[in-house]
């Protein structure tokens, strides 16, 4: 059976990493897997989103409506912009961090409120983890990327040795050591 995860965000943070340390964790694991490119406006602050299926056979990455099984947020309004695609059992990963998007900053409208709320009140299985102190205590905050990861891995049934050298074959070298403390700090994390 095939599996479909979607990773959302705003264009900066790192998404298209974690798509391909997911992605080389499933290979790892032995699955067909097919990875998209990323949707949207990738330039910084533009809502971006890169789809990810896996199983025995795949034959297109694209995830519609009420089809995706886990959906990974870096922000709160992707989370809920991007909710209409999760599956009725489906979770949400969420970090709890906000980015104002363009309206927001142009001063054209107001971050709304209880975004979360709203996600739980749609159905969704959330959970939160505010991955910026943690991606800090790791050596940068650009590291919530891998955080993220490491938080979604332990709802995986892919071994931890899989993810961290899926971890060492996607990071360069010299940036290497902080992102393994990001994945083990959000591999620990509640």
């Amino acid at each position: 059976m095939n599996k479909a995860i979607m990773i959302v965000g705003v264009g900066g943070q790192g998404t298209l990493l974690a798509s391909r340390i997911l992605g080389s964790a499933l290979l790892s694991k032995g699955y067909d897997v097919k990875v998209s490119e990323v949707h949207g406006m990738s330039q910084r602050g533009g809502s971006v989103v890169t789809y990810v299926k896996y199983g025995e056979k795949v034959y297109s990455p694209v995830i519609g409506e009420g089809e995706a099984d886990l959906i990974l947020a870096f922000e709160q309004l992707e989370a809920a912009r991007w909710l209409s695609c999760l599956k009725p059992d489906g979770k949400v990963i969420v970090n709890t961090q906000k980015i104002d998007p363009m309206s927001v900053v142009i001063g054209d409208k107001a971050y709304p409120d209880a975004v979360l709320d709203s996600v739980r009140a749609a159905g969704a299985q959330v959970q939160e983890l505010d991955a910026l102190p943690l991606a800090v205590e790791a050596g940068s905050a650009k590291a919530v990327n891998v955080v993220l990861i490491g938080a979604m891995a332990k709802n995986t049934d892919i071994d931890k040795e899989i993810w961290l050298d899926a971890v060492k074959s996607c990071v360069p070298t010299k940036f290497l050591e902080l992102n393994l403390k990001a994945f083990e700090f959000g591999y620990s994390s509640k």
